[in-house]
């Protein structure tokens, strides 16, 4: 089972910064995550979205491979190719997995102007050098699926900036 675990930010880019070091953090497999979100709410009060796995485009790749291969078959490749990538894009924009946009955008919307957040849903990950690295960034947990136990840790690290 995942956790998701929500933190804020007190500027517009750190929540940028920490999902570039989970990322780095994820081919070291020292995380696992299964969906990562970041939300901005700009100077005026503006909420942008941005996830880590655009389904949209991915979409639109594979069913462009496919359609092509399709293509190939009954001899029209680029009729295929432009087919498959059509309904690529469609299914990946109607396809909802990991953290739900919703719950990203409510979040988003109670955030001060000025500030960003970060959305991870984690498979698994080793704890305590996960922590020594994020710790630097700082932050608020806003929500978390852990125990308390575990959420207080993890506040502490971004607290102190270091771990226990």
């Amino acid at each position: 089972m995942s956790d998701l675990i929500v933190v804020g930010f007190k500027d517009e880019f750190k929540a940028d910064e920490v999902l570039l070091e989970l990322s780095k953090l994820q081919r070291e497999h020292l995380i696992d995550l299964e969906d990562a979100a970041v939300v901005i709410r700009n100077q005026k009060g503006k909420v942008r979205i941005k996830q880590a796995q655009e389904l949209v485009t991915s979409g639109a790749l594979s069913g462009g491979l496919w359609g092509l291969l399709l293509g190939f078959i009954f001899f029209s490749p680029l009729l295929g190719w432009a087919v498959g990538a059509a309904a690529g894009a469609l299914s990946g924009g109607l396809t909802d997995i990991g953290i739900d946009d919703d719950f990203i955008r409510e979040i988003g919307n109670t955030i001060e102007p000025g500030t960003s957040a970060i959305f991870v849903l984690v498979r698994q990950a080793t704890p305590d050098k996960v922590l020594a690295e994020i710790s630097q960034f700082g932050g608020k947990v806003i929500r978390s699926s852990l125990s308390k136990a575990d959420e207080d840790k993890l506040q502490e690290a971004l607290t102190k900036g270091q771990v226990s």
